[in-house]
């Protein structure tokens, strides 16, 4: 499902970028092009893939 030029409702997380953890905000995202991808049981055993 696409929702481009959807507003998001504030929120806060970490993502892993650059080898690093870094805290993620909607704050942190305004005004750049952004990609939010929801994957659920990511780095599981489901799927052990996934942080190679």
């Amino acid at each position: 499902m696409s929702l481009i030029n959807t507003q998001v409702q504030p929120f806060k997380t970490q993502a892993f970028h650059n080898g690093k953890f870094i805290e993620v905000t909607e704050q942190s995202l305004k005004g750049k092009w952004s990609v939010l991808i929801f994957m659920p049981a990511a780095f599981t055993f489901n799927c052990p893939t996934e942080i190679e």
